[in-house]
């Protein structure tokens, strides 16, 4: 193996911004910020999310970011700051270097991602499964 994921989050950890869980926490509920939610449904639906918070499936990431896409979503359009989270800040990590190495400006990740959000005395929103 050439690089394994100790190394892809090392070097994104070193380009990309990570903003603590009091600062997301104070940055909530501004109208020039987006929360992206990186998490799958189950994981949401087990654990909640930040009210508010954008789910952007990481999986689907690239191609809603991309404005090319046919999957393209127009919040990634809007001159917003987006912070990124995922449960604990490795696949926030590795998707905000990702957008930022497609031309997203003004993106970020918590560190320490959701557990880090709750644990610094963050709101967290239920989330109902959809039937």
């Amino acid at each position: 193996m050439k690089k394994g994921y100790k190394k892809l989050l090392e070097e994104a950890n070193a380009e990309v911004t990570a903003v603590e869980a009091a600062d997301a926490i104070a940055l909530h509920g501004r109208a020039d910020t987006v929360f992206v939610d990186l998490r799958d449904p189950r994981e949401r639906e087990r654990e909640g999310s930040i009210p508010d918070a954008f789910s952007c499936p990481r999986g689907m990431l690239e191609f809603w970011v991309d404005p090319e896409s046919p999957y393209a979503k127009p919040i990634f359009a809007e001159p917003k700051k987006f912070v990124f989270f995922c449960a604990s800040g490795w696949r926030s990590a590795l998707a905000t270097k990702t957008v930022q190495d497609m031309g997203l400006e003004n993106v970020s990740h918590i560190a320490g991602g959701f557990t880090a959000w709750k644990t610094g005395g963050g709101a967290v929103q239920e989330i109902h499964a959809r039937k």
